[in-house]
């Protein structure tokens, strides 16, 4: 029987690069009033077709799933979605040497319009 051993160097390295070649999700919408409205449109699909049941019946659970494309996903990536809609513009990630922070972006590149979105960008697909 063998065991696999990783060194530890070549552990992080090799995670660092994993992670920094993972695409990154982005939930966000154009607009902190258009996320809200799907939050609106997907919680009021849940909440009415369970609170419709007793009323028209199980059938009404078919507009369950209906919520999952207002969410784009779950209730968990609206919810992320919405913290990124609210952080755009204002908190921008930096990655260095496989370590990454979260600071506040510099008003000089907000004030030119220069998307921040190209600092997620893995490297390898620049």
């Amino acid at each position: 029987m063998t065991v696999n051993t990783v060194k530890p160097a070549q552990g992080a390295k090799a995670r660092a690069t994993a992670q920094s070649a993972a695409p990154e999700k982005d939930f966000a919408s154009k607009s902190v009033p258009r996320h809200l409205a799907r939050g609106a449109i997907g919680f009021g699909l849940i909440i009415s077709s369970i609170g419709l049941v007793p009323v028209a019946g199980p059938a009404t659970l078919l507009a369950a799933p209906l919520a999952l494309i207002a969410f784009r996903g779950c209730p968990t990536c609206w919810m992320v979605g919405l913290a990124q809609t609210i952080s755009r513009g204002r908190l921008e990630r930096q990655c260095v040497d496989g370590v990454c922070t979260l600071t506040k972006a510099h008003p000089a590149a907000k004030a030119a319009d220069e998307p921040t979105a190209d600092i997620n960008v893995p490297a390898a697909s620049r």
